[in-house]
């Protein structure tokens, strides 16, 4: 039988201080009132970088062309169902960034990556550690006795 998995991609933008941009998430039901990066679900017939072109413009009113965006690592997540995620490392963008969505997000601001805040989604905070060890691949919520 065939398996499907929901894929999203989650962007990593660093200003110049190198800190990273977070988004408090809110009315989403999923790991509201925790802290989480610029993402979201691929659409039908879109690649992951298309995927982050079009979030960064929905969440945070960024415009990026597809050489602004690299692919550091994917993560084959257990979350009550299988998800495949990829996370992404944006270089440049267009545009000062800005919380277009209010009623999913409470806000946005920088942070030192090495201290990201306690109520960090635990898969994003899993995802910072991996990128910055250059570690590309990750399983995340599996059972490690299986």
């Amino acid at each position: 039988m065939p398996q499907n998995f929901r894929s999203a991609v989650h962007l990593f933008f660093f200003d110049s201080e190198g800190r990273t941009l977070l988004s408090l998430r809110r009315n989403t039901g999923y790991m509201d009132d925790w802290y989480s990066v610029v993402a979201g679900h691929l659409e039908p017939g879109e690649t992951v970088v298309q995927a982050g072109l079009r979030e960064a413009r929905e969440e945070v009113g960024a415009t990026l062309k597809l050489e602004d965006i690299e692919v550091v690592g994917v993560m084959h997540r257990k979350d009550g169902e299988e998800r495949i995620d990829f996370f992404a490392r944006v270089h440049a963008w267009d545009g000062e960034l800005t919380n277009m969505e209010p009623e999913k997000c409470v806000h946005i601001a920088w942070f030192e990556p090495e201290i990201l805040p306690e109520k960090t989604v635990p898969y994003i905070r899993q995802a910072f550690y991996n990128f910055f060890q250059k570690r590309w691949f990750d399983t995340f919520g599996w059972d490690p006795r299986a």
